[in-house]
């Protein structure tokens, strides 16, 4: 291919981290893997935790192949991760510690104590955000809750891409979506919500200045050109640095469509929203405990986090510790050949917030809610598959309330998109007309945002029409609608949220 240009996009999720080479010929955007690895939690005594360095090296490595790959010309290049974790530098810069797993048990209770301090209300009113025990301001919380030392000696907090990002460039920053997922920023005045941390015994002195995204953190460090054969000046680039943010950036959809569609992000998590122009901060938002994170473009991302594959990935590697070596592809065939609503969960029910055997707690929760159990491993997925898609209905349903006007189209964009039969089953419970891919959107996403910075492209909705020159979707109808909302009604009255 001549005449393009290569951006390297480095995209991390909660299992799996990759590499992705963009190259764009000034009409088309074309993808090549460089590199993929592993990750997940690790387990030190009874906390779970990040391999940070190990993370890194991979990075590192990812540069290396990227550079062998395309002659080391790489244009730019790009960091986006999960939410909410972050580590804690100290005062030489330096590392404290392996940073905290968001699943980690530390944070058990921490929001119902964070109330007796705050209430829920008032929390709400300035960050706007889904009240999860997971996010940065119940973990850090529970540090304060506990004491921790790390406080003594912290001086500065950085998010997992801004960690990265330092890493790579020697300069500390909070890219704007990535901080808006934490709960510690006010959504209302953009800043720091400093009134709040002080009130929870949070120092605010280790959160670093808001970048947006789009900007360029400078070059990548000299030593990192050297060790891995890149050629010339590499700008680092904050794109979306949340996952989240990058792959909504990727969404194929023209300014035409605007408060027409909604979008989910399929993956390890589902997040389902829409796209608005400013926080949506209100006693409805809160009822329905939804999230205002920030987007790119001045956006915000009205959205609500949901358990997503999570259920069957969980369920795939504790079968496979009993020597049943299912591949997903084999547990979704089984899956579509088992008997249709033999029982429903929640998928958001705490039951399924840690690792563990899914199959028992689905058991346990029906046990509860006065359900026979699935016996057999497709009915298990089944099961979770259906309750996913009917929670989407639910979270829809509220969404359009929130945002005033009807939803007729469902984007669902990432890994999640493979799985044909959950895309089915998201059409058929909703009612609506679902389109899937790009199945790369936040790689997708992460290089519009640095061909922005760079200059190849001028806007987003000039992106957008790249992504749908670029990547085919895939169109599925609801079908058995009178069936799936007979079911519905069954649903609603299983929810805990």
């Amino acid at each position: 291919m001549t005449n393009t240009t290569n951006f390297l996009a480095f995209d991390l999720g909660a299992s799996s981290g990759r590499a992705v080479v963009g190259q764009f010929d000034g009409n088309r955007l074309s993808l090549h893997e460089a590199h993929r690895f592993a990750n997940g939690p690790t387990r030190l005594l009874d906390s779970l935790h990040w391999d940070a360095l190990a993370l890194f090296s991979e990075m590192k490595t990812g540069l290396a192949k990227a550079a062998s790959q395309f002659s080391g010309n790489i244009a730019a290049l790009g960091v986006d991760t999960w939410g909410v974790d972050f580590g804690l530098l100290d005062r030489r810069g330096e590392l404290i510690g392996n940073p905290y797993h968001y699943r980690d048990s530390r944070t058990d209770g921490q929001v119902e104590e964070a109330f007796k301090l705050v209430p829920r209300e008032e929390i709400f009113q300035q960050t706007g955000i889904q009240f999860m025990q997971l996010n940065s301001l119940f973990q850090l919380f529970a540090m304060a809750q506990q004491n921790s030392p790390l406080f003594d000696i912290a001086e500065t907090l950085l998010f997992m891409p801004d960690l990265f990002n330092y890493w790579f460039t020697g300069r500390k920053t909070a890219e704007y979506t990535i901080a808006s997922t934490s709960q510690a920023y006010n959504m209302q005045e953009n800043r720091w919500a400093t009134e709040l941390l002080a009130k929870l015994g949070i120092p605010s002195h280790i959160f670093m200045e808001v970048i947006p995204p789009g900007t360029n953190l400078g070059p990548l460090l000299p030593h990192l050109l050297e060790e891995t054969g890149l050629r010339g000046e590499v700008p680092v680039i904050a794109p979306g640095c949340h996952d989240t943010a990058s792959a909504v950036a990727a969404v194929p959809v023209s300014t035409d469509d605007a408060g027409r569609y909604a979008y989910i992000s399929s993956g390890t998590w589902s997040l389902l929203g829409a796209e608005t122009i400013a926080p949506v901060i209100n006693p409805t938002s809160l009822k329905y405990n939804f999230t205002n994170e920030g987007g790119v473009q001045n956006t915000i991302r009205l959205l609500k986090n949901l358990d997503g594959l999570w259920l069957v990935q969980e369920c795939r590697r504790v079968w496979a510790q009993q020597g049943k070596n299912y591949s997903f592809a084999q547990l979704t065939d089984m899956a579509a050949a088992a008997p249709a609503f033999t029982a429903l969960v929640d998928p958001d029910d705490s039951l399924f917030l840690a690792p563990g055997d899914m199959g028992e707690r689905m058991a346990e929760f029906c046990h509860r809610t006065g359900q026979p159990a699935p016996q057999d491993e497709g009915t298990i997925v089944r099961a979770f598959l259906e309750s996913l898609a009917l929670k989407y209905r639910w979270v829809l349903d509220r969404l359009e309330e929130l945002v005033g006007h009807s939803i007729e189209v469902v984007h669902i964009v990432g890994g999640g998109t493979q799985n044909k039969l959950l895309n089915q089953f998201a059409a058929d419970a909703t009612g609506r007309r679902v389109v899937t891919g790009p199945i790369e959107a936040t790689a997708i996403g992460n290089i519009l945002l640095q061909m922005l910075a760079v200059g190849q492209i001028s806007s987003l909705a000039e992106g957008r029409e790249v992504v749908k020159r670029s990547f085919p979707v895939e169109v599925y109808e609801p079908q058995n609608f009178e069936r799936w909302n007979s079911t519905y009604q069954r649903f609603l009255g299983l929810l805990s949220n």
